[in-house]
């Protein structure tokens, strides 16, 4: 059997945390930004969480 190994796009994208919950970046702030309002475009700063219904594939593409 083949040895498993981390899908290379998903690692640079997310981040494994110590609780077992993965970090990811916000998305909707990379272009069409003139539409945006300053407190959305605020608010998009930062990193967040995956969402648990998305766990499955997280376990998946990440192999922990």
């Amino acid at each position: 059997m083949p040895k498993a190994k981390t899908n290379s796009g998903a690692k640079k994208r997310f981040r494994l945390k110590k609780s077992g919950k993965v970090k990811r970046g916000q998305v909707g702030k990379r272009h069409l930004l003139v539409n945006k309002s300053h407190k959305r475009k605020r608010q998009l700063t930062g990193q967040t969480h995956v969402n648990d219904a998305n766990m499955r594939e997280m376990s998946r593409l990440l192999k922990f």
